[in-house]
């Protein structure tokens, strides 16, 4: 995975001189225009400002569903950021969550809510509103700092990998645990951990096991690790005066702490990580899954056997499929792709899986989804090929976004 230093330095080396001095030469009224359009919005409230001096945070503000995303947040974050990376008063941006969580990721009930209804349209918007601005955080030409003190799962990893820095908590929960929903790890997640060290981004991506904070780190989702001094560290980056990269990490690093993974953690097991996930298909990490649970009698194996065969099966050979892709990908790449993925998981032209997911976890919460296919020997290949193909004239365009202006990075 590119660090966070060197990828934030290449995307300022990579934009034309000509870009870089037009973006800092608009005017302070064109950010103050943009700014206030995103808060005509009537849900302007779940994204909340607080700003002084030459910094600003955008604060995701709907505690009741753990700051769950929806379209109207995505497009207002996205109007705030590109006034910011315009605005040459402002040198840093920082994202956090309000109450216990980061961000729980995409509104998933709502999302489903919609696909029910047929609107397939308000589903495009979504996912398209959200890839978009995961791309601009990706390519943003001023430091970033989000803040993960709390939960920090599927789309909420999405906003804050992507960024300069990624503060971590003894509050932090990571996961991406879309398999168990019938869909699959989205948001920049084929980008992100298929770039992780070994096969511990397809084990992340198939089996939706939670990662704590000291985890986060020593796997590089995190670039720090702060115990208690989360509010030093907001006051301290809210009264910095640059947009020097190496100046806001030496201030993070100012106030961060040491922290290792304990015994028990899956950092731990990273050798029977690589040995049973770096097999080619799902049956064969499962086979080599089982065969190491019957020799060690380890509870963990037999744990992350129950998450396998919980998840939903056609899930988890799109998610293989994708995270094998999307390491030979950049960020635009993966996108691009995760929104075909998406928009097929969601138009029930293959399945259902997504909204019966949904159902079985989040709303009825009986835990027993009835997924179609029931079990992998169910799972054609044509149906993997299919979740992955270009998008028909019913389900497109294909997402666009501004590579000719803001390159990527791999």
């Amino acid at each position: 995975m590119p660090t966070s230093m060197s990828a934030f330095l290449r995307r300022r080396c990579r934009m034309s001189s000509l870009a870089i001095i037009r973006s800092f030469t608009r005017s302070f009224a064109s950010q103050t225009k943009s700014s206030a359009a995103a808060l005509d919005d009537p849900h302007h409230n779940h994204v909340i400002v607080q700003g002084r001096g030459n910094s600003r945070t955008a604060i995701l503000n709907r505690p009741s569903s753990l700051n769950a995303l929806d379209t109207s947040m995505g497009d207002t974050l996205q109007k705030l950021y590109e006034s910011w990376e315009n605005n040459p008063d402002v040198r840093l941006v920082a994202l956090k969550g309000s109450s216990r969580a980061f961000c729980a990721g995409g509104d998933i009930v709502r999302l489903s809510q919609l696909v029910d209804k047929g609107d397939l349209e308000a589903c495009k918007d979504f996912f398209w509103t959200l890839y978009r601005f995961i791309y601009l955080l990706g390519t943003y030409l001023k430091p970033h700092v989000a803040l993960l003190n709390g939960i920090t799962m599927g789309g909420g990893a999405g906003i804050s990998v992507p960024g300069t820095f990624r503060v971590a908590t003894e509050k932090t929960v990571f996961a991406t645990p879309e398999t168990l929903i019938g869909f699959h790890p989205d948001a920049g997640a084929s980008f992100y951990l298929s770039h992780l060290s070994g096969r511990i981004g397809e084990y992340l991506a198939l089996t939706g096991d939670r990662l704590n904070g000291a985890e986060m780190m020593a796997c590089g989702l995190a670039t720090h690790y702060s115990l208690h001094a989360l509010p030093l560290i907001e006051e301290h980056i809210g009264n910095l005066v640059t947009d020097d990269p190496s100046v806001v990490e030496a201030s993070l690093e100012k106030y961060s702490d040491l922290v290792y993974p304990d015994n028990m953690s899956i950092i731990q097991r990273t050798e029977t990580i690589d040995k049973c996930f770096g097999h080619d298909t799902v049956e064969e990490i499962i086979d080599f899954m089982e065969s190491e649970a019957a020799r060690t009698t380890d509870p963990w194996c037999i744990s992350t056997l129950k998450r396998l065969h919980d998840a939903s099966p056609l899930s988890l050979k799109v998610a293989l499929r994708s995270i094998r892709e999307g390491r030979f990908q950049t960020l635009d790449q993966c996108l691009i792709r995760e929104y075909r993925m998406s928009l097929q998981g969601v138009s029930k032209q293959i399945t259902n899986d997504f909204c019966e997911g949904v159902r079985a976890q989040v709303v009825d919460k009986d835990f027993r989804p009835k997924w179609d296919p029931p079990s992998l020997e169910h799972v054609s290949e044509d149906m993997v090929d299919q979740y992955l193909s270009p998008l028909d004239k019913n389900l497109g365009p294909e997402l666009e976004l501004p590579t000719s202006q803001r390159e990527a990075f791999r």
